[in-house]
């Protein structure tokens, strides 16, 4: 099985890094990009044997992912693995995700933050779970942590989704592709992981009323299509699987 990780970094000099080099121990293929970075984001990796993609502005989260799976699947990818450049991820975690593919193979494996409630800063917990229901919603299946960038995706479900991927997708993008896998009968997968939050961490890239808005557009617009689809809202409300 071939395992590629996609980092996006947006102005993560300070962590970039230790990311990169701890996620190259346990995945040989690592593609970094670097999204239009103002701080030496690429710089900090320039000598590091990934694979280093920039663009030439910050055009968002979505859009950076999507270039980066665009690479990796023309790589022949099985899985990607993806996650965030600011080290609240653990890269050592990527076995317990790649292992709960390998028990349901073809699913999304999320590494969700929300069982460590009590190193979550609630207004970010409470939000998450309001989040959560609306997307399990429009997916018609459960999901947990729908804002985790910890992820290890299918190579075929990647190549076959079709989602807003452009400058304004942004922090969208992860929420929409949950819900167009849980419509296509593609399951997520919890596997519960540590809420990590650096004292060197930088401020949020996400612009709580901007994004939230967006990603709150994003998901009427779908269930307001499906004529709010009261049983996928039933399967919505079973356990997310784990």
């Amino acid at each position: 099985m071939k395992i590629v990780a996609v980092i996006p970094a947006y102005n993560e000099a300070a962590t970039i890094r230790e990311v990169a080099i701890r996620t190259l121990r346990l995945v040989p293929e690592v593609i970094v990009v670097n999204d239009g970075s103002t701080d030496g984001t690429a710089a900090a990796v320039a000598d590091l044997p990934v694979t280093l993609i920039s663009n030439p502005v910050n055009l968002g989260k979505g859009a950076s992912l999507w270039r980066g799976f665009a690479v990796a699947l023309a790589e022949d990818a099985d899985v990607v693995v993806t996650l965030d450049a600011d080290a609240q991820h653990r890269p050592e975690d990527i076995p317990r995700l790649l292992a709960a593919e390998e028990a349901q193979p073809g699913s999304i494996v999320i590494g969700a933050r929300l069982w460590d409630k009590g190193k979550v800063p609630p207004v970010r917990y409470f939000g998450n779970r309001f989040a959560n229901f609306w997307v399990a919603w429009a997916a018609g299946t459960p999901v947990a942590d729908s804002q985790s960038g910890f992820r290890v995706y299918p190579g075929n479900f990647l190549r076959n989704v079709r989602v807003a991927h452009g400058p304004t997708a942004r922090f969208a993008f992860e929420s929409e592709i949950l819900i167009e896998a849980g419509r296509a009968g593609v399951r997520s997968v919890a596997v519960p992981i540590a809420a990590l939050y650096p004292p060197n961490s930088r401020a949020s890239h996400y612009r709580s009323a901007v994004d939230t808005a967006r990603i709150v557009r994003m998901i009427a617009w779908k269930l307001a299509t499906r004529g709010f689809d009261l049983p996928a809202l039933v399967r919505s409300l079973n356990p997310a699987k784990t």
